[in-house]
């Protein structure tokens, strides 16, 4: 499976590489997309859990690379819960190799 890093800037302006096993995120996130931080969870929580579904599909078991990932952005999200209008930045959409999307 074509495996895809998607780099995130943060309301603090900390920067996150994360995993998908799968380019299914592309079709809920873009390069240049920004979200609140609560609708970013949202598509990557059903992103990277058809990412997982596709794995268990050609291999038989669940990924858990998504679901570590997903744990990991839900816990960063949650240091942003009670601030307004706070977004998430999509900035780059990556190959497993660096090259850009």
């Amino acid at each position: 499976m074509p495996e895809l890093y998607f780099h995130v800037r943060w309301p603090d302006g900390e920067t996150q590489r994360c995993y998908s096993p799968s380019t299914v995120i592309e079709e809920y996130l873009t390069t240049g997309g920004v979200y609140d931080v609560g609708d970013f969870v949202e598509r990557s929580r059903t992103a990277l859990g058809i990412a997982s579904d596709r794995v268990r599909e050609k291999y038989g078991f669940a990924c858990t690379g998504a679901s570590d990932q997903l744990g990991q952005i839900e816990e960063t999200a949650a240091a942003y819960a009670g601030l307004d209008g706070a977004q998430v930045a999509v900035e780059a959409l990556r190959n497993a190799d660096g090259s850009a999307r």
